[in-house]
């Protein structure tokens, strides 16, 4: 069984993405005329980025008329845009190691595990192969990319294509030594080998090899 999680790209979709977020709001008008497609055409696009919770709409009265729907982007559509939190991390970190020494940065990332840890654990239960699918769930939603398999000799093999953390991790190993030990924490096992790292070497994805207790 495998879990796979990637980006879809789209030039209309991203096109009217762009758009809510220079505008704010749109109707199914102004995008048509816009993009010069079809109003139909439109709204099957908006109908496809609701599903996937990037934007959403109100019901705006008008004087005379039917009320009329105004989109805009939720949350998770306005983090689809460039975000500059690696350096700024990264320049946090630095400042709190030359303010209180590199143990400090170990704390924090200590700490950010342990708040990992209470955040998922009742998500994370049952038998071996379900504590896998639901950590790689979770993985996946927090932007890791996670594919996974069971090989034949019990273990499994799991995949991170992406880390978003990545840039942090280069300058900090121990953020990667936290996440081995988050997920022993969650899977309730020991055996939790890294095999590959996208922050130590000149990979495209971070491999772990998991074997239950």
């Amino acid at each position: 069984m495998v879990i796979v999680v990637r980006s879809e790209t789209n030039s209309t979709r991203q096109v009217i993405l762009t758009l809510l977020k220079r505008n704010q709001e749109q109707t199914v008008s102004s995008l048509a005329t816009t993009l010069e497609l079809t109003e139909m055409a439109v709204r099957r696009h908006l109908r496809e980025l609701e599903r996937d919770e990037l934007i959403s709409s109100r019901l705006e009265k008008q004087a005379m008329g039917r009320p009329i729907h105004k989109y805009f982007l939720t949350e998770k559509g306005s983090e689809t845009f460039p975000r500059n939190y690696s350096d700024l991390s990264l320049g946090i970190l630095q400042d709190v190691e030359v303010l209180n020494g590199s143990e400090m940065v170990d704390q924090l990332f200590e700490q950010r595990r342990d708040r990992l840890y209470k955040k998922y654990a009742a998500e994370i239960k049952g038998s071996f192969l379900e504590r896998v699918e639901a950590l790689a769930r979770i993985q996946s939603q927090a932007g890791y990319m996670v594919e996974y398999k069971e090989l034949e000799d019990g273990t499994f093999e799991f995949i991170e294509y992406n880390c978003p953390i990545s840039q942090v991790a280069k300058e900090y190993p121990i953020a990667c030594t936290c996440e081995q030990q988050l997920f022993k924490r969650l899977l309730v096992t020991d055996h939790v080998e890294r095999k590959s790292c996208i922050a130590k070497e000149n990979t495209s994805c971070c491999v772990y090899k998991l074997k239950g207790p």
